[in-house]
C-alpha cells in the first residue's frame, strides 16, 4: 500500500510522511477521532476531515488492488496473461481503466461477434481492419463461404466480420477512454414523460421535457429525475450527440477511404449504436449517480452534524408533551437527569370540559415536579398544545419550547426504547424522548438511525452503504468532540466513543450497575475485555466529572498526566491550582516541556483544557418562540415577517419551520442579498432565522419564504417538483417551489412575537 502514499498526498495536498504516519496509525486500529486529537505530532496536525480522507482513499486503493489481483489470477488461469498485458493491468490507476483493459478478455455470454468467430470469420475481420486500398471486401469474403458453418454467401460473411469489428471497437481501451471523456464533457441528460403517465406523474412535471449538460446537473435534480424514472414516470437518456461520438471512433479506426474502410465505417457505427453507447451511458449514469450521491450525502452529513451539536438545555427538570388531537397528549415529568417521574394522558383538544381537566393535570405536574421548562413536540397538534399550555389559568410563566420530534416515533418502537421502558406505551416513550432531546440532543439522537432524523436530501435514493459510513462517521465525530460522562451515558452513546463499540459499551453498563459509578479513568481497565488498546483510544473522550483527579473530567489524555503533574510540581502547586489559577498557568513556558514525542500542538491542547476542563464545544442554549397567533397556513399572507427554525438544508435552499405544521422553502436565490452558491454556507440546521412570506399555496400545501432584505427581487424561487422527502416533525416538506401566478394579496403588517425565555439564561 505504501506505493500509494505519494498519490494520496498529492490528491489531499499534504505531505507524504503525513499520509504514511496516518496509515500506520490506522493499521494499528487507531480511530479517526483519536488520531486527530491525540496524535497531532505524528500526523503533522491532520484534522478529522484529512484523516478520514486518507482512510477512505486507502480503502478505495486497496479495493483497486484486490480487483487487479483477481484479474491477473483469472487471466493466468485461462492462459491469457502476457507480459505486455500484465504491465498494463499493473499500471492501471483507476477502476474504469482496469476494467477497460480486462474487457476483451472477460468471460462473456455468446454474442454476435463470438458466433461469427465460431463460423471462422475472425481472419476476414482482421484483414478488413488493415483497410488495404486494393482489397475488395466481397472478393475477400468469398473465401469464407461455408454452408456447414452457416455462412451462405459473401454478404453473410461480411456481416459476421462487421460484428467482430464492432465488438473490437467497443472493447478497445483507448476508444473507451476517449468516449468516456466525451460522455462526461459533452453528454446531455434528456428526460421525457412516459406515455400515459402525464397525470399520475404530475409531481415530476418539470421534467416531462428536460434537457441539460450532464456535467452541470445538480445533485438534487439528477436524483429527482432518477426517482421519476424508477417510479415509471420518466424516461432518461444520458448521451452526447451521436455524430460526435462516431467521429471520434472513425478518427481512431479509419485509415483511408478504401472499400474495406467502408466496411469498417459501417461496423463502427453499428458498434457504437448497439454496444458502446449503451456501455458508456451505463458508465456515465453510474458516475453521475456517484457524484450526486456524494453531494447529497455531504449535505446530509453537514445537517446531521449541526443537529447533533445543537445547543443542549442541560440538566434541568422538564415537563414534556407529545401532542395529539384524537388520541390526546402524553404528558411526562422528567428529573434533571432525564429519569421518568410521572406520566399522564390529557385531552386538551376534544372539549372545553376536557380542556379544563387537562389544565388541572398540567398545573399539578408543575407544582409537584417544579420543572424549569415545558417541551412540546412540533408534530400534529404541536402549536395548538403550545397555545393551550400558555393559556392555562394561573400559568406561572414557565418557558414553553417547541422541540423537533423527527424520529421520535422511530425511537419509541425501537428495541432500545423497549429495553429502557418495557412497560410503557409507545407514545409515552415518545414524550420522554422529546424531553430528553431538549436536555441533550446528542445523547438522545444517537439512539435513532440517523436516516430517520429527517435532515437529508434524497437519503433513500443514494448508495446506502456510503450513506451509512458517512453518517456513522458524523455521529462518532460529534460524540467524541463533546465527550461522554460514562456514569450516566446510555449504552448507545457509549457505543460511539472512540475504541469502544457495542460489546464494550454493554460491558461498561453492566460493570457500572454491579460496582457503582466509576471514580477514576483507570477503573475502566477493570471492565471485562476492555484492554490497554481500547483504553488508549477511549480514555480521553470519557469525562468523569466527579473523579478525584480533576484531569479525569477533561480532554487531557491519561498518557499526558505526567506532563501536567510536572508543570504543577515545577510551580510548587497542585493540579487543582493549575485549573483554578490563571496566573499560575501564565507562568508555564510550553517550550520547556517539548519532548521527542510531545510537541507544541499537544501542549497547546493541554493548556486549553486546563483553562476550561471538559468544556462543552456546543453553543449556549438559546430559547426560541414562534410568532403568536400564527398556528396554521391559513394564518399566513405574503409580506409577513416571522421567526423560524431551519429544519433542513439542501442543495437548492433551506426549509424553515415557522410554526404552521408545514415547513416553508427559502430557495437558494432568496437566502441572502448576494449570490449564494452553497446554501450551507449561509444557514445551518437548527439555526434561528427571520423570514418573509413570499407566497402561500394552500391547495398544494407549499410555502415560499425569503431571507432577503428586499424579498422576491431577482432570481428564481422555485424548487424541483420531486417531493416526498420528510423533513421531520410530522411535516411533509414542499417538493417544489411556489406558484408563479403572481398573487395580489395585500401585504399586511409584520406580526409581533414575544420571547418569554429570559429566565432560562439564569
Amino acid at each position: 500500500m505504501n506505493q500509494y502514499f505519494d498519490q494520496i498526498a498529492q490528491e489531499l495536498n499534504v505531505k507524504t510522511w503525513q499520509v504514511e504516519a496516518c496509515a500506520a496509525l490506522l493499521a494499528e486500529d487507531a480511530t479517526v477521532p483519536f488520531i486527530a486529537r491525540y496524535r497531532k505530532e505524528a500526523t503533522g496536525t491532520l484534522d478529522e476531515v484529512a484523516v478520514t480522507a486518507v482512510r477512505d482513499r486507502l480503502a478505495a486503493l486497496a479495493e483497486l488492488d484486490a480487483r487487479r489481483e483477481a484479474i491477473i489470477k483469472s487471466l493466468t488461469e485461462r492462459e491469457l496473461l502476457t507480459d505486455e498485458l500484465k504491465e498494463k493491468v499493473l499500471a492501471a490507476e483507476t477502476m474504469a481503466t482496469l476494467e477497460d483493459i480486462y474487457l476483451p478478455y472477460r468471460p462473456k455470454r455468446r454474442t454476435r461477434a463470438t458466433i461469427a468467430k465460431e463460423k471462422g470469420l475472425e481472419p476476414l475481420a482482421l484483414t478488413l481492419m488493415e483497410q488495404n486500398p486494393g482489397d475488395a471486401p466481397e472478393a475477400l469474403a468469398v473465401a469464407f463461404i461455408d454452408t456447414e458453418k452457416g455462412v451462405a454467401d459473401a454478404a453473410e460473411a461480411l456481416a459476421g466480420a462487421r460484428d467482430i469489428v464492432a465488438e473490437m471497437v467497443s472493447e478497445d481501451a483507448g476508444a473507451r477512454e476517449k468516449l468516456r471523456t466525451l460522455f462526461e464533457e459533452e453528454g446531455r441528460i434528456e428526460s421525457r414523460v412516459v406515455s400515459g403517465q402525464e397525470e399520475s406523474g404530475a409531481k415530476f412535471r418539470d421534467y416531462f421535457e428536460w434537457d441539460e449538460p450532464i456535467k452541470n446537473v445538480p445533485s438534487h435534480r439528477l436524483l429527482a429525475m432518477r426517482r421519476g424514472e424508477t417510479e415509471g414516470f420518466l424516461s432518461l437518456s444520458m448521451r452526447p450527440a451521436e455524430e460526435s461520438a462516431i467521429a471520434i471512433l472513425e478518427k481512431i479506426f479509419l485509415k483511408n477511404d478504401s472499400a474495406a474502410a467502408g466496411e469498417i465505417k459501417a461496423a463502427i457505427t453499428d458498434g457504437y449504436k448497439r454496444l458502446l453507447s449503451l456501455s458508456m451511458e451505463t458508465e456515465v449514469r453510474l458516475l453521475s449517480k456517484k457524484k450526486a450521491d456524494l453531494e447529497a450525502i455531504g449535505v446530509f452529513a453537514k445537517n446531521l452534524t449541526e443537529l447533533l451539536l445543537a445547543s443542549p438545555l442541560g440538566s434541568k427538570p422538564i415537563l414534556a408533551i407529545d401532542p395529539g388531537f384524537r388520541t390526546g397528549c402524553k404528558l411526562v415529568a422528567l428529573s434533571a437527569e432525564g429519569t421518568l417521574l410521572e406520566y399522564e394522558t390529557i385531552q386538551p383538544h376534544t372539549s372545553e370540559g376536557a380542556r379544563g381537566a387537562a389544565a388541572q393535570v398540567v398545573m399539578r405536574f408543575v407544582q409537584k415536579h417544579k420543572p424549569a421548562v415545558v417541551a412540546v413536540g412540533n408534530g400534529t397538534a404541536g402549536r395548538e398544545t403550545e397555545a393551550f399550555v400558555r393559556d392555562i389559568p394561573g400559568w406561572p410563566g414557565l418557558p414553553v419550547v417547541m422541540v423537533n420530534e423527527s424520529g421520535a416515533s422511530i425511537y419509541s418502537a425501537s428495541e432500545v426504547a423497549r429495553q429502557e421502558f418495557p412497560d410503557l406505551d409507545l407514545t409515552i416513550r415518545g414524550a420522554i424522548s422529546i424531553g430528553r432531546r431538549l436536555m441533550d440532543p446528542l445523547a438522545e439522537l444517537v439512539k435513532i438511525d440517523p436516516k430517520s432524523i429527517g435532515v437529508g436530501q434524497y437519503q433513500h435514493d443514494v448508495n446506502q452503504t456510503d450513506l451509512k459510513r458517512s453518517l456513522d462517521d458524523v455521529v462518532i465525530s460529534c460524540v467524541n468532540k463533546v465527550g461522554v460522562e460514562p456514569n450516566t451515558a446510555s449504552e448507545q452513546l457509549l457505543t460511539y466513543v472512540s475504541g469502544l463499540g457495542p460489546s464494550l459499551a454493554k460491558n461498561i453498563i453492566k460493570f457500572r450497575g454491579e460496582n457503582g459509578p466509576f471514580r477514576s479513568r483507570r477503573d475502566f481497565l477493570k471492565v471485562p475485555r476492555l484492554g490497554p488498546k481500547a483504553f488508549e483510544q477511549s480514555a480521553g473522550f470519557l469525562r468523569l466529572q466527579e473523579a478525584e483527579n480533576p484531569l479525569d473530567g477533561s480532554a487531557v489524555h491519561p498518557e499526558s498526566y505526567p506532563i501536567v503533574e510536572k508543570m504543577a510540581a515545577d510551580l510548587g502547586a497542585s493540579i487543582a491550582d493549575l485549573l483554578n489559577k490563571p496566573e499560575l498557568r501564565a507562568k508555564i513556558k510550553l517550550s520547556e516541556y517539548v519532548t521527542d514525542k510531545v510537541g507544541l500542538p499537544t501542549l497547546t491542547d493541554i493548556m486549553a483544557e486546563l483553562e476550561k476542563p471538559g468544556r462543552d464545544p456546543r453553543e449556549e442554549f438559546k430559547a426560541f418562540a414562534f410568532a403568536e397567533g400564527i398556528d396554521k397556513m391559513e394564518d399566513l399572507s405574503p409580506g409577513m415577517k416571522l421567526p423560524g427554525i431551519v429544519t433542513n438544508v439542501t442543495a437548492f435552499g433551506a426549509f424553515v419551520d415557522v410554526g404552521v405544521h408545514q415547513d416553508g422553502l427559502v430557495h437558494i436565490s432568496e437566502l441572502a442579498d448576494t449570490f449564494v452558491k452553497d446554501a450551507s454556507a449561509v444557514v445551518k440546521v437548527h439555526q434561528q432565522v427571520t423570514v418573509t412570506v413570499l407566497e402561500v399555496d394552500l391547495p398544494r400545501k407549499r410555502l415560499a419564504l425569503s431571507m432577503k432584505s428586499n424579498p422576491g427581487q431577482g432570481g428564481r424561487r422555485s424548487a424541483p417538483p420531486e417531493g416526498g422527502e420528510s423533513t421531520g416533525g410530522g411535516r411533509q416538506r414542499p417538493g417544489g417551489g411556489p406558484r408563479r401566478d403572481g398573487g395580489k394579496s395585500k401585504k399586511p403588517e409584520p406580526q409581533p412575537f414575544n420571547n418569554p425565555f429570559a429566565a432560562l439564561k439564569k
